[in-house]
């Protein structure tokens, strides 16, 4: 649509929106599961309900993988029960990993080292899986452990030169962990709760950076739940396209 902003609505929370390789078709997180959605008309079709038996549930964070399948999370709305997962869903059923924790987020790929991040927010820890080339995963890793004072890790994109850009809810910052697990530079932000970024602009430079105001007053801190951009000068990688049988 070029510079025309549109605004669709679908009925439920979405927690995130994944490109296919068809322009008029994306993939949406909602509350209920994942969904194929078209643009054009607003089509729905439910691909998986992982958790349709926890109400209390809902999606939170996804990524296209490399082979097109994708891997995603959820959490628990009242963030009270460790009943949130992470899933791969490869064109059928959404097959679960790792353990159960109250808040879920990325995951995000690095397709060239063939590794997945995956981040146990309320743990305060990121996880690092071998990415096989069938598209299945090998045994996770330690590769971040927040400390007391850093906040919770959220949100996170890995960028052309495989380091990880990892955002600080309740931390006021971003930071850029190279792929051994240490921090290379911190990105200050001006309100504390910020929850995820993206590449993009023409040379997939520009950093957008989305924030919440959960629990915050406005008239303390007006710019909470705001979203932002700054040039980070470093590339990062296109988003990957989810694969889907008949798109049409």
């Amino acid at each position: 649509h070029g510079e025309e902003a549109v605004a669709r609505r679908v009925g439920e929370r979405v927690g995130f929106v994944l490109l296919t390789e068809d322009t008029e078709v994306v993939v949406l997180g909602l509350k209920s599961g994942l969904a194929r959605y078209v643009l054009s008309g607003g089509e729905t079709t439910m691909l998986v309900r992982p958790e349709a038996d926890m109400p209390g549930n809902r999606m939170n964070d996804g990524v296209a993988a490399p082979d097109g399948s994708v891997f995603f999370g959820t959490l628990n709305d009242t963030d009270t029960q460790p009943t949130g997962h992470f899933y791969h869903w490869r064109g059928g059923e959404a097959s679960r990993f790792g353990t159960g924790t109250k808040t879920t987020n990325g995951p995000a790929t690095d397709p060239e080292r063939r590794i997945l991040y995956a981040t146990d927010t309320s743990r305060g820890r990121v996880s690092r899986y071998p990415l096989r080339e069938d598209g299945s995963l090998g045994e996770p890793s330690d590769f971040v452990t927040f400390r007391e004072g850093d906040g919770h890790p959220d949100g996170m994109a890995v960028d052309a030169e495989g380091h990880v850009w990892i955002c600080h809810f309740g931390g006021a910052r971003i930071t850029r962990f190279a792929p051994d697990g240490t921090p290379v530079l911190i990105v200050p932000m001006p309100t504390p709760q910020v929850t995820k970024l993206a590449f993009g602009g023409p040379n997939l430079t520009t950093i957008y950076v989305t924030s919440a105001a959960r629990d915050l007053d406005r008239e303390i801190d007006p710019l909470a739940g705001h979203v932002f951009r700054f040039d980070a000068g470093i590339a990062g990688r296109p988003a990957g396209l989810v694969s889907l049988p008949d798109v049409r």
